[in-house]
């Protein structure tokens, strides 16, 4: 069974007016009955996740979201809980119905700006095929000639866009590297991994497991010990590139590694990957400088998990903010996807590592902030500044957009 995480999916949004086919269509692709199929408009309620192996394209995750005309007080909500799948959506899928195609048609039309201000590619696919004649196929075939035409009714149909479906994927796809990009080819690596009461008992978190295959890709050696181990870890190796440690012990780490060595946290390398805009991230950062007794904070952390006493985001980053500036700001705390479709009633968003969302989320919030001129930053870039080794933190981020200019 592939083991590819949800956040390292290429993420395919469905969406649709009610009873488009929408459900019907998402069983057939992937062959499963995952969507409650029913002639009742509005049996979407929620979306539907579903990830699969779109070969020879590879990993994904489809989104089946409720009908874009859902009606009353809950198909409001329902209707809201789709446009929320837009912020991680990279590549849309919108469904029409054949059978009354004149009125579906005005309703993409208007639905595709969301599409284009968001910059995700979009594929129409005409469906339900099999309700019309033969004349009036061709006569949208014609009109459309971009769109994509099927039925559930025909295995050949579905096929046929599975493959337009990959090939539109493969024209957009691109991968970036955690460390790799950094690092050259047999540089070496420690990671430190420190082990509380918040690390999971017999495995190493996301984050970490990630950045080792990370470095395996890029044939970066790499060793991962504890932060009590790591002073004696840099004695034994006798070259060291690149120290990676949990923001958490920042401190402590950047007191053990010699100042010819460069040093990071798995955070900022994951703000670095899934952002690509480690700039906008560090302009929240001045953010913090205008902040004041009712200035508003949300923080923001991707996934969903039990909190103790030692959990980052909602004991140590907001005991950390009250502490260095002097007063307590008003906090918030939102988890997994649960972020605001409107920003603008915060001063400062601070976000976690993203680790669990994929990229298009992470880059969809940056720049919902940055149209409403609220400041965001993350979890490791706060804690490098809070600790007074910002600039060391992104040395090795920066070398590395130097060295591209200079290429």
């Amino acid at each position: 069974m592939n083991k590819t995480p949800r956040a390292n999916r290429t993420h395919i949004g469905i969406y649709g007016k009610r009873n488009a086919g929408k459900s019907s269509l998402l069983n057939t692709i992937v062959g499963q009955e995952i969507a409650i199929v029913s002639d009742v408009k509005g049996t979407t309620t929620d979306p539907v996740n579903k990830t699969m192996e779109l070969l020879p394209y590879g990993p994904v995750v489809f989104i089946d979201t409720a009908g874009l005309d859902d009606a009353g007080a809950l198909g409001d909500l329902r209707v809201k809980k789709s446009m929320k799948v837009l912020q991680r959506t990279d590549f849309a899928i919108y469904i029409v119905d054949a059978s009354t195609m004149e009125e579906s048609i005005i309703d993409f039309k208007l639905f595709k700006k969301n599409f284009e201000k968001m910059n995700i590619p979009y594929l129409l696919v005409v469906n339900k095929i099999d309700l019309i004649d033969e004349d009036q196929l061709r006569i949208l075939e014609k009109r459309y000639d971009k769109a994509a035409f099927v039925t559930v009714n025909d295995l050949h149909s579905v096929i046929d866009l599975k493959e337009r479906l990959i090939d539109c994927l493969t024209l957009e796809k691109n991968e970036p590297a955690i460390v790799g990009d950094l690092l050259n080819y047999g540089d070496t690596v420690i990671m430190v991994v420190p082990i509380d009461s918040e690390a999971p008992k017999g495995r190493i978190i996301l984050p970490q497991a990630q950045m080792i295959r990370d470095c395996l890709d890029h044939g970066i050696k790499s060793y991962v010990v504890r932060d009590t181990e790591l002073k004696s870890a840099l004695d034994d190796l006798e070259k060291v590139d690149l120290v990676i440690t949990d923001s958490q012990a920042f401190k402590a780490v950047d007191e053990i590694v010699p100042d010819d060595i460069l040093l990071t946290s798995f955070s900022i390398l994951f703000a670095k990957y899934k952002s690509n805009d480690l700039e906008a991230l560090l302009d929240g950062i001045d953010t913090l400088k205008n902040l004041n007794k009712n200035s508003k904070i949300l923080i923001s952390e991707a996934c969903t998990h039990n909190t103790s006493h030692e959990d980052i985001g909602r004991f140590k980053i907001p005991a950390l903010i009250e502490k260095k500036l002097g007063f307590k700001p008003e906090i918030e705390f939102q988890m997994g996807h649960d972020f605001p479709l409107e920003v603008i009633d915060y001063d400062l968003i601070v976000h976690c590592g993203a680790c669990m969302v994929n990229a298009k989320t992470m880059k969809t919030r940056i720049r919902m902030c940055q149209e409403s001129g609220v400041g965001i930053t993350n979890y490791g870039l706060l804690i490098a500044y809070f600790t007074g080794i910002l600039d060391r933190s992104i040395e090795v981020i920066k070398n590395n957009r130097i060295k591209e200019k200079i290429i």
